[in-house]
């Protein structure tokens, strides 16, 4: 219960909605109840009234069964507009949440999660949580003050009918959901694990498309996704068994309802305790008392499976950061310095240490070329610079001021930086080239693509610069994506340009070109370079270099 308290504290802003979206629908069950048990009992009398040549006033209950069906319907479209209306506000509210809680602890989740089950929670896991309110708040609510209602008035009536109601309305939405709940909560956990594992292995199996198909193990994975979707759809097929038992068991406690009113009922109006007319009213209300419940069944098998699902989101928003921002950053201004003193870093509090005492600085302008064997921490130095993480000891100061007193996001706008690793969209390289910079005309886009010698390649595609790069970039090699990705930090009004291993993947003779360009690049931009890298580039005269022990 924690856990759905935590949503309905996330989900305060819209309070007056959901409210709104109650009462609309209580009030459209009521409207229908009253309708049938109305209608009832004014076919009766008239009935009665006919057979005994007596008069009877047809106007007011006429009216009444007009104002129930209109209501009814007003009801009806009102409360799906409001609570489509509602489910969609608190639906991006909990993204909007969700994606702040994420970005802080974006590096160490990436580092901890696999990426399709960072996916799968941003998308599947938040859409399932719409059935806290559509599904559960909803139809509990409706069902105990809709349910409470129709007994008090079986009750007013006798309370033999209200007691008969009562018990079966508890069968149909306590004890066989209940029930039916128990059975499928270990489904429910399974279902969420197994639809987890098949978005992993899609969007893995996707970004590793290239080598699947290089490989020959393209059919092989296919397999084992047939085999992974068929085990969501059993689990989906023994919840519908269930849930379709549920229904079914509501329509029979339903339907037992009526005659057992009729029952109870016919020796009252013999005795003189109930109108005759009364009898057929009794029944169907104790009928369309079971609509107040209908959607009870599906709620609680919702239950499990939205538990689950709100489970695994606070579980990454549980995380601790591992960056704390300041409450009252300071401004940075430029031009910056960097300095890097004795600073320590490790990943786990007992791991061993990436870097111990390093000692490192850069100004503007300059051009610094880190040089390390794999393993010795030259990637980890662009994570301290950008804020992804935070010295264990030591110190890295900008503008001689800890890096910590300014806000992440003013430090990572001064960086523009091209990972070993580097992720492009499914889209044209002219779309991935402005992601850097979306104010970069034509003449920008196509200088930075002469500086990493990618230009001539783009001219030669049939659509150049709106050709599309496929997922994850498998129409590219890994030499052209790699320049794509540094062409793309060229184009970012930066002051310092952050290259990791930026040759990886490209001949020698290349490699040269394309570094002696980027030189000029920054030069003729006033910016600083700091280039990580495990080889030589043939610039080392060039610039300053700085050995890894």
């Amino acid at each position: 219960m924690s856990i759905m308290w935590r949503l309905l504290r996330l989900y305060k802003p819209y309070t007056a909605w959901m409210l709104l979206g109650l009462g609309l629908s209580l009030i459209t069950v009521l409207a229908n109840v009253s309708l049938l048990a109305i209608s009832g009992w004014f076919i009766s009398s008239m009935a009665l009234a006919g057979a005994s040549a007596v008069s009877i006033n047809y106007f007011t209950p006429a009216a009444l069964i007009r104002g129930a069906a209109i209501t009814r319907t007003a009801g009806r479209y009102g409360e799906r507009l409001v609570t489509h209306e509602a489910t969609f506000r608190l639906l991006a509210e909990l993204r909007v949440w969700f994606y702040h809680q994420l970005e802080p602890r974006a590096a160490v989740l990436l580092e901890q999660y696999r990426s399709g089950d960072v996916l799968s929670r941003i998308r599947a896991d938040i859409d399932t949580l719409n059935n806290v309110y559509l599904r559960i708040l909803i139809p509990s609510t409706v069902a105990l003050l809709a349910s409470l209602i129709v007994v008090l008035v079986l009750a007013y009536y006798h309370p033999l009918l209200a007691l008969a109601e009562l018990s079966l309305l508890l069968l149909a939405a306590v004890l066989i959901p209940w029930l039916m709940s128990r059975l499928n909560q270990i489904t429910s956990l399974q279902m969420i694990q197994s639809s987890t594992a098949l978005r992993t292995q899609l969007v893995s199996d996707l970004q590793g498309m290239g080598e699947l198909l290089v490989y020959g193990a393209a059919d092989r994975q296919a397999v084992q996704l047939a085999h992974s979707s068929q085990l969501l759809v059993k689990q989906q097929q023994q919840l519908n068994r269930l849930n379709s038992f549920a229904q079914h068991a509501l329509g029979f406690a339903a339907n037992l309802a009526m005659w057992l009113m009729l029952v109870l009922a016919i020796p009252l109006v013999e005795q003189n305790q109930l109108a005759p007319a009364e009898l057929a009213m009794l029944s169907l209300l104790a009928l369309a008392g079971f609509e107040a419940i209908a959607a009870v069944p599906l709620a609680w098998q919702s239950w499990g499976e939205t538990l689950a699902a709100a489970q695994r989101i606070f579980a990454l928003s549980d995380q601790r950061p591992v960056v704390t921002e300041a409450t009252q950053p300071r401004r940075l201004t430029v031009p910056i310095t960097i300095r890097f003193e004795q600073v320590g870093f490790r990943y786990q509090n007992n791991g061993a240490w990436v870097l111990q005492n390093f000692n490192f600085s850069l100004a503007p302008r300059q051009k610094v070329l880190i040089l390390g064997a794999n393993g010795s921490g030259k990637s980890t130095i662009v994570r301290l610079l950008l804020r992804f993480r935070e010295p264990n000891s030591g110190h890295l100061l900008l503008n001689e001021q800890p890096i910590q007193h300014y806000a992440s996001e003013a430090v990572r706008a001064r960086f523009a930086v091209a990972e070993q690793h580097t992720h492009v969209f499914n889209s044209t390289i002219m779309d991935n080239l402005l992601l850097a910079n979306p104010e970069a005309d034509s003449v920008q886009i196509e200088q930075a693509c002469r500086a990493v010698l990618l230009h001539d390649f783009i001219q030669q595609q049939p659509d150049a610069y709106h050709t599309w790069v496929g997922e994850t970039g498998v129409r590219l090699s890994g030499g052209q994506l790699q320049r794509l990705s540094i062409a793309r930090a060229l184009l970012k009004p930066a002051c310092f340009l952050v290259l990791d291993e930026p040759t990886e993947g490209l001949d020698p003779e290349t490699a040269l070109s394309m570094m002696r360009n980027i030189l000029a690049w920054v030069e003729s931009k006033e910016q600083g370079l700091l280039v990580i890298t495990h080889q030589r580039l043939g610039i080392e005269k060039l610039v300053e270099v700085v050995v890894m022990p």
